[in-house]
């Protein structure tokens, strides 16, 4: 995966979002993956539009379309409503469509 801008080492988020990481060690391009899907549980619109800058717009749509295989509900509507896609069409959610939870 090609960053959209490598003149900058890092996405410019707040270390309280990678509380289980050596921040200095993370690899940004590597990770994009894990470090989407944390952001758009847990950021707000600064840190999204912080990975639009650093990703660009079409990593992001095509990881939360392709690759990231769960995120909870909330994420899921918040993430279709800013990126303007729909949830039919994000893996996560046609995976929690596909594993109904069980009732006891």
């Amino acid at each position: 995966m090609k960053l959209q801008n490598q003149a900058f080492g890092k996405p410019i988020l707040a270390n309280k979002y990678f509380w289980d990481f050596d921040v200095d060690q993370i690899d940004w391009q590597a990770s994009y993956k894990t470090i989407i899907a944390r952001i758009v549980e847990r950021g707000g619109e600064n840190e999204w539009n912080e990975l639009v800058r650093f990703y660009g717009r079409e990593t992001i749509v095509n990881t939360l379309k392709m690759e990231i295989n769960f995120l909870p509900d909330f994420a899921i509507t918040a993430a279709s409503q800013y990126f303007q896609i729909d949830k039919e069409d994000m893996l996560c959610y046609i995976r929690k469509q596909s594993n109904p939870p069980t009732w006891i």
